[in-house]
């Protein structure tokens, strides 16, 4: 049985708007549904937006390395997915067709380079009405903004969606940072909004799309997209 493909896509901005810090991708929300999909079985594609190597948000990556999730840990110590992460697919190269799901990690620097990509749009939304999964946690929902179906109906439209909330940012000192509010935004579009505590963790699954809150969801996301997939390898087989 032919493997199931996911593209994992992360950010590529890497500055944290007028404030002159640093962010990027997050890296546990990457590594660890990262892992999950390959100790799965299936086949993973890291994109960027921009390709090459994205910066990755430092808070993601404490100096001590005791302090590291575990599959950071792991990914760190793994040639073969460093060398998948100094070279990133650009998003305007990954087609819908090579694809079963696709994944957006967040770290803020989503905020700024995901809503408004064409490319990633159009790879979101042909995953998607091609009988695929679509998957984001934290601020990677941002990806989620831009992304119309076919009709022109936006993708969050009518569905049940979680990402950082907007009590959350304020915790978290960074609204006044951030172009926008991610929660607001999402509503705005009409997404039925499930936002959780605080910094806990709280994902939402409704058919073939799963969104998680913060970093504490990334693997209840990367397992909840694992069991769309088995579910539609299932259906497929009947």
């Amino acid at each position: 049985m032919a493997k199931q493909r996911i593209a994992i896509v992360v950010t590529s901005h890497g500055k944290l708007g007028d404030t002159g810090d640093d962010t990027g991708f997050h890296y546990e929300e990457m590594t660890t549904p990262y892992y999950e999909f390959l100790d799965d079985g299936c086949e993973v594609t890291l994109g960027s937006i921009q390709g090459g190597e994205p910066p990755a948000d430092p808070s993601s990556l404490p100096d001590d390395e005791e302090k590291r999730p575990a599959s950071v840990r792991r990914f760190l110590k793994d040639p073969k997915a460093v060398k998948a992460l100094q070279h990133t697919v650009p998003v305007a190269e990954l087609k819908a067709k090579d694809f079963d799901a696709v994944y957006l990690p967040g770290g803020h620097g989503c905020m700024w380079d995901m809503p408004d990509n064409d490319a990633l749009s159009r790879l979101i939304s042909e995953v998607y009405e091609k009988g695929g999964v679509v998957g984001a946690v934290c601020h990677g929902p941002a990806g989620l903004l831009g992304a119309r179906l076919s009709d022109g109906t936006p993708f969050v439209k009518d569905r049940l969606i979680n990402s950082f909330t907007d009590e959350e940012e304020k915790k978290a000192g960074k609204d006044k940072a951030v172009p926008f509010l991610l929660e607001t935004q999402l509503r705005g579009l009409g997404a039925r909004f499930d936002g959780g505590k605080p910094f806990e963790r709280h994902v939402c699954r409704e058919g073939r799309v799963v969104t998680g809150q913060n970093p504490a969801s990334a693997e209840g996301v990367g397992h909840g997209i694992l069991m769309a997939l088995h579910a539609l390898r299932q259906q497929a087989a009947e």
